[in-house]
């Protein structure tokens, strides 16, 4: 009796160990190699749909590592990131951390709310807006879906821009700026190590991100910037920004609107559609299952694109 007591106990503790060894393993995947998202909206069709369910993996531009704990409670944490095998890519499409997911124009890492949106611009770069085309000085590769862009132009033209609206004022204020949709910028994309002037053009283009890096309130007041309440002349970047937008852009909330993306909010690089559901119907949409996700707005043929597209699955 008591040998076949053993034999039972043993096997549960086999089980028991296995169950544990399977749960971790899962774990170290999903924060260290591939974690899963799901779609809710429109705004990066045809690529992404939504009711796409995507894996999004962490490894080409390194794990990240932070107190989990101390960031759901909102509050702010470091964020160390380990080596990757590559660098975000004009193009790729990528998750992170809604910027602003409280208050317009305030940036607030919220582990909850994510975007899934393509990088248009780079650290260093220089993006621009013309005729509502998506442009980065002395690059001449199409960034996103150019006939697109185009028809959203147009449709600005019959229809008017209120710039004045909340909804439709775009980044960091077009009441000041004069920028629109179809007109904006130029604009620099932060790198670590940039430094720039603080004028009166400076303090509106870049207040946010340099209160996110200082804790600290930037006003321009008596025609110079105070910092905490003290005046300073110049300011250097303690991090790596990224200009993201929306493929479909007549209903996409992203740079254009809200500003720039730190590095340190980037989880990883959407790779493929695991599951699809027509959110509907209902109805699995199998021809998009295990689709995977490519980059092909760098080649400068704007009708090979649209063709591959017909063709194609891709994600937000």
């Amino acid at each position: 009796m008591k040998k076949r007591l053993k034999k039972i106990f043993d096997k549960v503790i086999e089980v028991l160990f296995a169950v544990c060894l399977v749960a971790v393993t899962w774990l170290a995947v999903e924060v260290f190699c591939i974690t899963s998202f799901s779609i809710p909206s429109d705004s990066m069709e045809p690529v992404l749909k939504a009711g796409d369910n995507i894996w999004v993996e962490k490894l080409s531009y390194g794990t990240r590592l932070f107190d989990v704990t101390e960031a759901l409670k909102g509050n702010r944490v470091e964020v160390k990131r380990l080596p990757g095998f590559g660098k975000v890519k004009r193009g790729d499409v990528v998750v992170f951390h809604n910027p602003c997911p409280h208050e317009w124009m305030k940036l607030e890492m919220d582990l909850m709310k994510y975007y899934v949106k393509r990088c248009a611009a780079l650290p260093g770069d220089t993006f621009y807006i013309e005729n509502g085309i998506y442009k980065v000085k002395g690059y001449d590769k199409p960034i996103g879906d150019v006939e697109r862009q185009q028809e959203f132009s147009q449709t600005i033209d019959r229809e008017g821009y209120d710039g004045n609206h909340p909804l439709m004022r775009v980044y960091p204020d077009s009441r000041f700026t004069g920028w629109s949709p179809q007109t904006f910028g130029p604009f620099h994309i932060p790198q670590c190590g940039d430094s720039i002037p603080m004028n009166e053009r400076n303090v509106l283009l870049y207040r946010n991100v340099i209160e996110w890096e200082q804790r600290k309130d930037l006003v321009w007041q008596d025609e110079e910037a105070l910092l905490g309440g003290e005046a300073i002349t110049g300011y250097r970047f303690k991090d790596n920004y990224y200009f993201m937008v929306g493929d479909k852009v007549e209903n996409s909330r992203d740079s254009r609107y809200w500003g720039l993306v730190p590095e340190d909010f980037i989880v990883g690089k959407v790779w493929k559609i695991w599951k699809s559901v027509d959110k509907y119907t209902d109805e699995i949409r199998w021809e998009r299952i295990f689709k995977e996700v490519k980059y092909i707005f760098e080649q400068s043929d704007i009708s090979i694109i649209n063709k591959y597209l017909t063709l194609n699955s891709f994600i937000k």
